[in-house]
Parts: structure tokens; C-alpha cells; sequence
């Protein structure tokens, strides 16, 4: 097995206590939860919440079987990213250096700084909405509000991995609360709600005039799903963990409790993506495209009775605006600890987390200013941004699960715990569906370009 002398994450790497061997089997599964919560926030983001909703306002329940199956698809990579930082005690990056030449390694750390940047603006919008909702913050000052959270991550980071983990584990388990509530009052079609978990090729082919077409949509899902950073981060967070280095029987341990804890963390923001779709199908489908599925929208008719009937009031709407500034917050503490892995991975380059915190959100922040002061300070125009954001993650992730296939694949680098031929014929298989799909997303793209010309 190959091993490399630079440590990922040095500040949290081997620093949570796990008991002996003789513990029981929820002991050990305690020890390791933790990294799954972090890595699942990424799943349930602000632009999972657009592309769900939207999803669902206009082609009701039909994307559901879009994210069980993206759901599937992120478990089996992230069992693969577990094993990678396990095994070789790499993260991704650091391993994907060494299987690659330093130009195709700084190509590979701009494509994924851009996926983190994506994510960023989604964060932005999202925090910057809920701000706005909940106390009339116009979305500009919102949007600069948002460089602020850089103390809440500092501050956080003073109190231990552990205690982040807690945390993150806490404000999932409200918005999980929150959805399961707001679903359940809103009284959604069970029969069509599992109906819509077949996949049905109306995906291809349904489309709204003057909407995004359900492929696009899809897409949207799929990127706002599986989430190119998350790869980077899951290989590297797992190794927080004191487990024996050296020892094949401590290895194989420790990768079945830290994938068991991620398939179970994946389980709940598999959950609340349903529960976002479900909403807004039950609620705003059927009815006029250009009037619903925006989270402005969403807030005023969880308070108007005319819309959503006797589920409306005052409580939901802002329960619904506390989970959405819950959900970017969530993802801010993620995507810093990303962005600082690729950087050190890809190119050997480590600066303060103050510092990378700043520039990554200034990045991310420009496109969001700009966008307003152009087209001027309306939701629809950010968030139609935000759901581009989450197509261009979904055209990214191949590039980030090639090598992650590859690597695990390979005897020489994984030993023993190579992927089985079932892993590697499903990673390909998914690898190569979602290659075609963004092909396809590029043409019809293209195609709508020359009809607007």
C-alpha cells in the first residue's frame, strides 16, 4: 500500500479517542460518528433546497427517483472516499497527486476550487434569503452579512473536531424536524410520492415553456447531491480518528463503522431532499410555474391560507426561513475544511483558515454582487444563479470520481481492500450515465441558445 509523509488536516488528524477492541458494537459506531454529519451537510445545502423544490413545483414527484438514485451514488462513493483515507492515509487530492503529473494536479485544483466556489454562492444566496425573510435584510447587505460567518468558524474550530461534529449533528437533526413537520401538515399524495421513486424517462422529455426542463433539473439534483468537494473532505475528516495505522484488522474496523456512519448520516439529508421536493410538489404543482417554487415564494404561502389552505401560518413559514439560514451555516464549516484539503493536496500550498476563509468567500461572493447590481436586488434572479451553480457541480464530479475509481481500484495502492469487481462495475456505471447526461445538458443548453437567437 502506498502511504505518503504529509499529513491531511494536521491541526484534527489522530486526535478523537476511540475505545479498545472489547467494546460493544454502538460504543464503537459512537467513537466514529461524526465525520458522516459533516460530510452529509454538504447534501443538504441551499442548493439542494432551489433545485428540489423548483423540482417539484413544476413536474410534481417525478425527480424523486432523481435523488434516490443520486442518493445511492453518493453512499458508494463516500464508502470509496472512507477506504482511500483509511488505508493509504491520504485524502483524495493527496492521492490523486500522486497517480497524476503537477499540470494535470493544478488543473484538477482549479476545476475543484471552482466547485467549492459553486457551493459558496449557493450558500450565499441561501443565507442571504433567510436573513432577508426573517428580518427584512435587503439581499445585498445580506449577501455581505454572510463574510461575517469567518468568526463563527474560528470560533467553532477553538472548541474541537468533536464538538463541531455535535454541532453540525444538531442543526440536521432541526431541519430534519422542521421538513417532517411541514410535509406532514401539508398532507402530500403517499401513492404518488412512491410512485415517484421509479425512474421514468419523462425526465428526458419534460419541459415547461420558459422553465428549465426537467433534465436540467435533474442535473441540478444530481450536483447539489453529490458534491464534488464532499469527495475530498469525507477521505480526509475520517482520518480524525485514533485507529492503529498499521494493523489490517484496525483498518477493516474502522472502515465499517465510518461507512456505516456515513450510509446512516447520508440516510437523513437523503430524507430531508425528499421531504424539499415533496413540499413543493404538494403545495405548488399544478398551479401557475412563474408564481411558485422560489423560497420567497415558499415563505409567503406557508402564511397564505388562499395557497396552502388551513396548513398556513405565521410559525411554518419561519420555521421554514430558520432552516434555510441553518443549512448555509452548516455548509460554510465544510466547505472551509475542503477548500483547505485540495489546496495542501494538489499543490502544497497550506495558508491560516482565517485567510482561506476570506478569499474563498470574496471569491464567491463577486458573482452574487454583480448579479445584483445588474439585474437589480430580486430573489428569482439570484436564485436562478444558484441552480447554474448546482448544474456546473453536476458537470464537475466526473473529474473528481475518475480518480477516486481509479485509486480505489488499484492492488498496489489499496492492498486487500481494493474495490470488489460489483464496486468498481457500479462506480463506473454511474461515472459514465452521468458523463452522457452532461452531454446531453450541454447540447440542450446550446440547442435553447440558437432558438432565443
Amino acid at each position: 500500500m502506498v502511504k505518503t509523509s504529509t499529513t491531511s488536516l494536521k491541526e484534527i488528524n489522530n486526535t478523537v479517542q476511540i475505545p479498545d477492541s472489547k467494546s460493544g458494537f454502538f460504543c464503537k459506531l459512537w467513537a466514529f460518528s461524526g465525520p458522516g454529519a459533516l460530510v452529509a451537510v454538504g447534501y443538504m445545502d441551499p442548493g439542494n433546497w432551489i433545485t428540489s423544490i423548483q423540482g417539484g413545483a413544476l413536474y410534481g414527484y417525478l425527480l424523486l427517483s432523481v435523488i434516490l438514485i443520486s442518493s445511492l451514488i453518493a453512499m458508494l462513493l463516500q464508502s470509496m472516499c472512507v477506504k482511500i483515507g483509511i488505508v493509504t492515509g491520504m485524502d483524495l487530492a493527496q492521492a490523486t497527486k500522486t497517480m497524476v503529473g503537477k499540470k494535470t494536479s493544478f488543473c484538477l485544483w482549479i476545476t475543484t476550487e471552482l466547485a467549492i466556489i459553486a457551493t459558496e454562492i449557493a450558500e450565499i444566496i441561501g443565507g442571504a434569503i433567510a436573513l432577508n425573510l426573517l428580518f427584512e435584510i435587503p439581499l445585498l447587505i445580506g449577501v455581505l452579512l454572510t463574510i461575517f460567518d469567518v468568526i463563527i468558524l474560528l470560533f467553532l474550530m477553538k472548541f474541537g473536531f468533536r464538538k463541531i461534529e455535535a454541532i453540525v449533528f444538531c442543526l440536521i437533526t432541526t431541519i430534519f424536524s422542521i421538513f417532517v413537520y411541514e410535509v406532514a401538515r401539508a398532507s402530500p399524495q403517499l401513492g404518488q410520492v412512491i410512485n415517484g421513486f421509479i425512474p421514468k424517462t419523462d425526465i428526458f422529455t419534460a419541459s415547461i415553456k420558459g422553465h428549465d426542463s426537467a433534465l436540467v433539473l435533474a442535473l441540478g439534483i444530481v450536483g447539489a447531491t453529490v458534491m464534488p468537494h464532499n469527495l475530498y473532505l469525507h477521505s480526509s475528516i475520517v482520518q480524525t480518528r485514533k485507529y492503529n495505522r498499521t494493523n489490517k484488522t484496525s483498518l477493516k474496523e474502522a472502515i465499517k463503522y465510518a461507512t456505516i456512519d456515513s450510509n446512516i448520516q447520508l440516510s437523513f439529508s437523503f430524507l430531508i431532499n425528499c421531504l424539499l421536493l415533496i413540499l413543493g410538489a404538494s403545495l405548488f404543482y399544478g398551479n401557475n410555474p412563474d408564481d411558485l417554487g422560489r423560497f420567497t415564494q415558499l415563505y409567503d404561502a406557508l402564511k397564505n391560507p388562499h395557497i396552502v389552505g388551513t396548513v398556513a401560518s405565521s410559525t411554518m413559514a419561519t420555521l421554514f426561513a430558520v432552516a434555510l439560514l441553518a443549512s448555509g451555516q452548516n455548509a460554510t464549516i465544510t466547505g472551509t475544511l475542503a477548500g483547505q484539503i485540495v489546496m495542501e493536496g494538489f499543490i502544497h500550498l497550506s495558508i491560516p483558515m482565517w485567510a482561506r476563509r476570506i478569499i474563498s468567500r470574496g471569491l464567491a461572493i463577486t458573482p452574487v454582487i454583480l448579479c445584483i447590481y445588474i439585474w437589480g436586488d430580486k430573489e428569482i434572479i439570484v436564485e436562478n444563479l444558484l441552480i447554474y451553480t448546482q448544474v456546473f457541480l453536476s458537470i464537475a464530479l466526473p473529474i473528481t470520481i475518475i480518480p477516486l475509481i481509479l485509486l480505489t481500484s488499484n492492488k498496489h495502492i489499496m492492498g486487500d481492500f481494493v474495490n470488489s469487481k460489483l464496486t468498481m462495475l457500479l462506480g463506473w456505471v454511474a461515472t459514465i450515465t452521468l458523463i452522457m447526461l452532461n452531454f446531453q445538458l450541454v447540447y440542450e443548453i446550446i440547442k435553447s441558445l440558437f432558438q432565443s437567437a
